[in-house]
C-alpha cells in the first residue's frame, strides 16, 4: 500500500510538474507572439510614416517646381516685352544682361532651396525607420 501511494504521489507530482511546464511554455510563447505582433505593427507604422513623409516631400518639390516654372515663364515674357521696347542696341544688351543675371540668381536660389527641401524630406522620411532600427538594436543588446 505504501508503495502504491508513493507511486501515485510521484505520478501526481510528475503530472503537475509537466502541466506547469507546459502552461509556462504556452504563456511564454503567447507573450513572445504578442511582443512580435506589437513589434511588427510598429514596423508597419514606421514604414507608413516614412512613405507619408516622402510623399509630402515629393508634393512640396512638385509644387515648387511648378511655381518656379510659371514665374520663370512670366519673367521671360516680361523680359521679351522690355527687349521689344528697347530704343537702342546698348539698351538691348543692358536689358538682356540684367535679365540673364537675375534669371541665373533666381535659378541658383531655387536649386539651393530645393536641395534643402530634399534633405529635409529624406531626413523626415528616414526618421521612423531609424527609430525602429534603434529599437531593434536595443532589444538585441538587452537580450544578451
Amino acid at each position: 500500500m505504501a508503495t502504491t501511494t508513493a507511486v501515485k504521489n510521484t505520478a501526481e507530482q510528475f503530472t503537475a510538474a509537466g502541466n506547469k511546464a507546459f502552461k509556462d511554455s504556452v504563456e511564454k510563447s503567447m507573450a513572445a507572439f504578442a511582443e512580435m505582433n506589437t513589434y511588427s505593427k510598429k514596423n508597419l507604422e514606421a514604414v507608413v510614416a516614412s512613405v507619408t513623409a516622402a510623399t509630402k516631400g515629393a508634393e512640396t518639390l512638385g509644387a515648387r517646381a511648378i511655381a518656379f516654372s510659371k514665374k520663370s515663364m512670366e519673367d521671360q515674357v516680361a523680359a521679351a516685352k522690355s527687349l521689344a521696347g528697347a530704343k537702342s542696341l546698348q539698351e538691348v544688351v543692358e536689358l538682356q544682361t540684367t535679365f540673364a543675371k537675375s534669371a541665373f540668381e533666381t535659378y541658383v536660389a531655387e536649386i539651393n532651396h530645393m536641395g534643402e527641401t530634399v534633405a529635409a524630406s529624406v531626413k523626415e522620411s528616414l526618421s521612423p525607420i531609424n527609430e525602429r532600427v534603434t529599437a531593434l538594436v536595443e532589444r538585441a543588446q538587452a537580450a544578451r
